[in-house]
C-alpha cells in the first residue's frame, strides 16, 4: 500500500510539474511583432492624389493585357499601349528612372541611389491579367474591362490582381519624384508581362539584375493582405508572406491495347489510370504544425484567447489540436502540407472506343521543407504495381527559402503594414505562386503583401467575378508604397 501511495504522489508531482510548465510557457509567450514595430522609425511620405490614382487605375483596367495560356492568343498591342500609357501618365517618375524591356514586354525600372554601398530595394507588380470566363460577363455589376468608378471602388479585371499595385507603386514614385525625393538606395521596379502564364518575363528580369550584380535588400511582390475577418483574433490582421509554395504538375499515363468497347479486357487503360490517381490522392502528405503557418499563430497568439495562447505556446502537446483546427477548411489545410489536386483527364476521343492510353494531370503545390523529388518519389511508391508512367508536365520548381522576420527589411515592411499600430502583423505562407519566386538569386529576403483590407470571401473576386479595388484600399496602397520607399531608400 505504501508503494502505491508513493507511486501516486510521484505521478501527481509529475502532473503538477507538467501543468506548471505548460502554464509558464503560455505566460511567457513572446509578444507579436507589432509590439516591436512601434519602435520602427518610418519616414513621412508625400501625399498622393488618390482621386487621380483612381482615375489612372480605371484607365489601366481598360487596357486589355489579357494573358492567355497560349501566347499566340495574346493581343500584344495592348502591352505596348500600357507601356506608353505609363510613360505618359507618370512623367516625373520616368524622368528619374531608366527603363529596360526584357522577354518582349516585361519592364525593369531603376531609380539610381546616391550611395553605391546601399543595397537596392525591389518592388514587383505584374501587368497582365487573367481572362474573364466566357459567359459570365453579365454576372459582373460593372463591365469587366470598362474601368468604372462606382460605389466607392474601381471595377474591372486586374483592379486588384495586379494593376492596383502597379498603378499605386507609380503613384507613390511620381509623388516622391515630384517632391524632390532623392533615394540613397536604388529603387528597382519589375513588372512582369506574363505572371498569369508562367512568369518568363520575371525570370528574364531576374537574369538581367543578376548579370548587373544586384544584391537587393529585399523584394516585395503581391501575395497576402490584411484579412478583415481573421479567425484566430476576430479582427483584421496584416499577413505578410515570408514564403510561398513550389509548383509542379505530374502527368500520369496508363498505356493499353485499345480496341472496341463492345469487348473490353479485364483492365482497361481508364480503369488503371483511375486506380493510379486514387492511389496517389489517397496517400496525402502529412499535415504538420510548423514553418510559416506555425510562426503566424505564435506571432498572433498573445493577442488571442487563452486557449489559442495555451496551444500555440505548447505545440509539443497540442500540435494535433492545432492541425485539426487549421485543417477544418481547405485554405487552412493547404498551409500545413503539400497539396495534391488531380485537375485534368484525357482518354478516348469517342464513347465506344477503348483508348490506347489514358492520361491524368495532378497539380502539386509543394510546401516549404518538401522538394519536387520527394513528390515524385511518393507518387511512384503509391502507384507501384500499376502499369502507369509518371513524368513532370514541365520542370517543377521547389519552394523558395523562407524569408527573415528579424531583418531590417521585415521591420520596414511590417511597420508600413501595421499603419501605426492599427493592425497586428504576422508572417504567413502564400499557397499560390508569384513572380517573386524568380528573384531568389538576387536577395535573401522576399516578401509578399498588399495592404488591402478585405474579408476571406471578398478575395474570391480575384480571378473571379466583380473584381474591384475600393477607394479606401487604393489610398492604403499609395500611402504604403510611398512610406515604404521613403523609409527603405532614404
Amino acid at each position: 500500500m505504501h508503494r502505491f501511495k508513493l507511486t501516486g504522489m510521484v505521478l501527481l508531482g509529475a502532473l503538477l510539474a507538467l501543468v506548471a510548465l505548460v502554464l509558464w510557457r503560455t505566460a511567457t509567450l513572446r509578444s507579436p511583432p507589432t509590439a516591436d514595430l512601434a519602435q520602427v522609425a518610418m519616414a513621412d511620405a508625400p501625399a498622393v492624389d488618390n482621386a487621380g490614382a483612381a482615375r489612372h487605375l480605371a484607365e489601366a483596367v481598360r487596357i486589355r493585357t489579357v494573358s492567355h495560356q497560349d501566347p499566340a492568343e495574346n493581343d500584344t498591342a495592348q502591352w505596348e499601349r500600357l507601356h506608353a500609357w505609363l510613360t505618359q501618365t507618370y512623367p516625373a517618375a520616368h524622368a528619374a528612372m531608366t527603363r529596360d524591356v526584357v522577354a518582349g514586354h516585361t519592364l525593369v525600372y531603376t531609380w539610381p541611389g546616391s550611395d553605391p554601398s546601399r543595397r537596392p530595394i525591389v518592388l514587383m507588380a505584374h501587368h497582365d491579367v487573367v481572362p474573364v470566363t466566357p459567359g459570365t460577363e453579365s454576372d459582373w455589376q460593372q463591365p469587366p474591362f470598362d474601368g468604372v468608378i462606382a460605389d466607392g471602388a474601381v471595377w474591372g479585371r486586374g483592379a486588384v490582381d495586379d494593376k492596383g499595385s502597379l498603378v499605386t507603386i507609380f503613384e507613390a514614385l511620381e509623388a516622391l519624384a515630384s517632391a524632390g525625393f532623392s533615394p540613397a538606395a536604388s529603387v528597382i521596379v519589375v513588372s512582369g508581362h506574363d505572371e498569369e502564364a508562367g512568369g518568363s518575363g520575371a525570370a528574364a528580369a531576374a537574369k538581367l539584375l543578376a548579370a548587373r550584380g544586384v544584391q537587393a535588400e529585399f523584394v516585395l511582390d503581391e501575395g497576402l493582405a490584411v484579412v478583415a475577418d481573421f479567425a484566430f483574433l476576430g479582427r483584421p490582421v496584416a499577413l505578410v508572406g515570408v514564403a510561398e509554395k513550389g509548383y509542379g504538375t505530374l502527368r500520369v499515363t496508363a498505356n493499353a491495347a485499345g480496341g472496341h468497347s463492345s469487348a473490353p479486357p479485364p483492365d482497361t487503360g481508364v480503369e488503371t489510370l483511375a486506380r493510379a490517381v486514387l492511389a496517389i490522392s489517397d496517400d496525402p502528405f502529412p499535415m504538420r504544425f510548423d514553418g510559416p503557418a506555425a510562426d503566424m499563430v505564435r506571432a498572433l497568439a498573445p493577442e488571442a484567447g487563452f486557449a489559442v495562447r495555451l496551444a500555440a505556446a505548447n505545440p509539443w502537446l497540442f500540435g494535433p489540436l492545432l492541425v485539426r483546427k487549421f485543417s477544418a477548411t481547405p485554405p487552412g489545410a493547404a498551409m500545413l502540407h503539400t497539396t495534391i489536386a488531380p485537375t485534368m483527364l484525357r482518354g478516348s476521343p469517342k464513347e465506344n472506343v477503348l483508348p490506347q492510353d489514358a492520361t491524368a494531370w495532378i497539380n502539386y503545390r509543394i510546401a516549404p521543407g518538401t522538394t519536387s523529388a520527394e513528390v515524385l518519389e511518393r507518387a511512384t511508391a503509391a502507384t507501384r504495381g500499376l502499369d502507369v508512367e509518371l513524368a513532370w508536365e514541365s520542370p517543377p520548381y521547389d519552394p523558395p527559402p523562407v524569408s527573415s522576420t528579424d531583418a531590417q527589411a521585415w521591420k520596414w515592411i511590417a511597420g508600413a503594414a501595421a499603419r501605426g499600430g492599427e493592425f497586428p502583423v504576422a508572417p504567413g505562407l502564400v499557397t499560390a505562386t508569384t513572380d517573386s519566386r524568380h528573384m531568389t538569386g538576387i536577395t535573401r529576403d522576399i516578401y509578399r503583401f498588399q495592404p488591402i483590407v478585405a474579408s476571406v470571401r471578398d478575395f474570391e473576386m480575384v480571378h473571379g467575378t466583380n473584381e474591384r479595388l475600393t477607394l479606401e484600399n487604393l489610398a492604403r496602397l499609395t500611402s504604403f508604397y510611398a512610406q515604404l520607399v521613403a523609409t527603405a531608400a532614404r
